[in-house]
């Protein structure tokens, strides 16, 4: 990376961009929704209780669906998460994104965006967007217009400029905008008119259609960020989330379910279900017994051990599809003699990663051969990761200036996530391969979010993480976790920052044509695999069980779950 693209990243995070800032338009409206919000503000109580009483659906009439979720999501703003779970219960249900993937394609498809085109020389991407699309009222938000390119602005400002009113509500981190390394990519959003937008990159980037796909550009609603602005309640935007989405909040009561109404006005029609309830039940065993009793129509993330019961179930079944996902055991390279590259590929060595896959994953899960899915088509298949060698292992460590071995501590999460369905039982067998060649390894664990932040802020020596792809492109496992803009976030666990890769993966993106990308992600795997910042372990299945009365659900191409279009027979 040069220092022309430190000079640019500082430019969009420190100062208020042109491009970015309010437009006199924007300004107006805002002034506007602000009187409109005091005068709300005025409203008698029992006037919004008999306006929702009209609104609501009867419900003798209302068919709800059931999914037994995994977890607590951490958040219900995607700007500021970084997990599926999460992404989950609210860029999948409440918002949605410019562009999408086909159902069960990785072919992008219009969403909020209905055309686009890219300049030739690859540094402008100009889009037109949907007309007639309107934002939620919930919460007592009542939109005076639809969705247009302000909310875009917006949407990408926050992120980018820390002198935008919203970018320190909660805490102003992003660490998937951050971790992409967008702040030095991203030179502009503009608003060409009410219903065009146009990017503007710093280089040429091959994924960044793809990139706005994903969970984290969810677009948000300027003029709700304004009306709670103006009642000084900017705090709520992120806790009492409106979007465009299929389905609207009605409560969420964390441990124990969330709830969702469907949006009677979703630009794609209202949704088949009337009701959406995430219950959330973290033991696999529970919601396989709750998804049988029918208590649930459909589950997440099922115990491997379970799966040949679900099968055989009358009434049950399941859907099956190789996961681009990637299961791995991250050392941390600025801790102690974890900095040494022989000392992890020592670790690495000491490590039976065929006996770790079959007892863990009991057949729905394959051992990595290097750090990408074979689902994707920068796969390097001829990668020579460390094969169990605990001899090999011990020598390395001697040669390291570590006859005796070490400690450190082995983080594992407590939940089940589709790359890895039980982090603990992972850990024990490192643990005791470990411990074979000297290395003694304490396990520590902490509740799903605060696994999270805690790995973001680099407490752990190594940890148990993963990793489901966002965009079906190389990048999004190469760069997103890989790169020297991650580091010190929940993305770039491993601390790892090597220039050498960085200008590989950074080339990479520049390319339009897929051959060329191909051999520079060659090589930066083979750099990745000299380096060993992480230890591959597995790719896992995505297996979902559901009810034979659930029609219209489809696993998508990244590992989420979708209800839009899902009903019940």
């Amino acid at each position: 990376m040069g220092d022309n693209g430190r000079d640019d990243a500082a430019n969009v995070r420190g100062g208020w961009h042109p491009a970015l800032a309010p437009t006199d338009a924007m300004r107006r409206r805002w002034r506007g929704v602000r009187r409109a919000a005091a005068a709300r503000i005025a409203l008698p109580a029992l006037l919004l209780a008999l306006l929702a009483a009209l609104t609501a659906p009867p419900a003798a009439a209302a068919r709800t669906l059931v999914f037994c979720s995994e977890g607590n999501p951490s958040g219900l703003q995607p700007a500021l998460q970084v997990d599926g779970t999460s992404f989950d219960a609210s860029s999948r249900t409440i918002y949605d994104r410019l562009l999408d993937f086909r159902p069960g394609s990785d072919e992008l498809a219009p969403a909020l965006a209905t055309a686009w085109q890219v300049s030739a020389d690859g540094l402008n991407y100009t889009l037109q967007l949907r007309r007639g699309v309107r934002f939620q009222r919930n919460f007592g938000f009542v939109p005076t217009r639809e969705f247009d390119a302000d909310d875009v602005v917006f949407t990408f400002a926050r992120m980018a400029d820390a002198r935008h009113p919203y970018h320190a509500v909660s805490g102003g981190a992003y660490p998937y905008y951050a971790g992409m390394e967008l702040p030095r990519l991203l030179r502009a959003v503009r608003r060409v008119d009410a219903h065009t937008v146009r990017f503007e990159l710093s280089q040429p980037n091959a994924a960044f259609l793809a990139d706005l796909t994903m969970d984290f550009a969810s677009i948000v609603s300027a003029e709700y960020a304004a009306q709670l602005l103006a009642e000084h309640r900017a705090q709520d935007f992120d806790l009492k989330p409106v979007g465009t989405g299929p389905f609207e909040l009605v409560a969420w009561e964390p441990g124990a379910q969330l709830r969702y109404r469907a949006f009677a006005e979703h630009w794609r029609g209202p949704p088949p279900i009337d009701r959406l309830v995430f219950a959330i039940t973290p033991d696999a065993s529970v919601r396989w017994a709750r998804l049988r009793a029918g208590e649930c129509q459909l589950m997440a993330m099922p115990n491997p051990a379970d799966l040949k019961s679900i099968e055989a179930t009358p009434g049950i079944v399941a859907q099956r599809k190789p996961g681009m996902n990637i299961a791995y055991l991250a050392f941390n390279t600025e801790h102690g003699p974890l900095r040494d590259r022989r000392v992890r590929r020592a670790l690495a060595l000491a490590i039976d990663r065929d006996a770790l896959v079959r007892a863990v994953y009991q057949g729905a899960g394959v051992v990595a051969r290097g750090p990408l899915p074979p689902t994707l088509w920068a796969y390097d298949p001829t990668l020579q990761l460390p094969r169990f060698d605990p001899a090999a292992a011990r020598r390395l460590l001697t040669e390291a200036g570590y006859p005796k071995g070490f400690s450190l501590t082995l983080w594992a999460f407590p939940n089940s996530r589709p790359y890895l369905p039980s982090a603990r039982r992972a850990a024990e067998m490192i643990q005791a391969d470990w411990e074979r060649v000297g290395v003694h390894a304490s396990i520590r664990s902490y509740e799903w979010a605060e696994y999270l932040r805690r790995v973001g802020r680099g407490e752990h020596d190594a940890a148990l993480y993963g990793w489901s792809g966002d965009n079906g492109d190389p990048d999004n496992f190469l760069g997103t976790l890989l790169n020297c803009g991650g580091v010190h976030t929940p993305q770039n666990i491993a601390e790892y920052c090597n220039r050498n890769y960085q200008e590989l993966i950074d080339a990479a993106l520049t390319r339009s044509d897929r051959a060329t990308r191909r051999a520079l992600y060659a090589q930066a795997q083979r750099l990745f695999v000299d380096d060993l910042p992480w230890l591959p372990l597995a790719h896992a299945q995505i297996v979902v069980p559901m009810s034979n009365h659930v029609r219209g659900y489809t696993i998508p191409v990244v590992d989420v779950h979708e209800f839009g279009r899902v009903t019940l027979d």
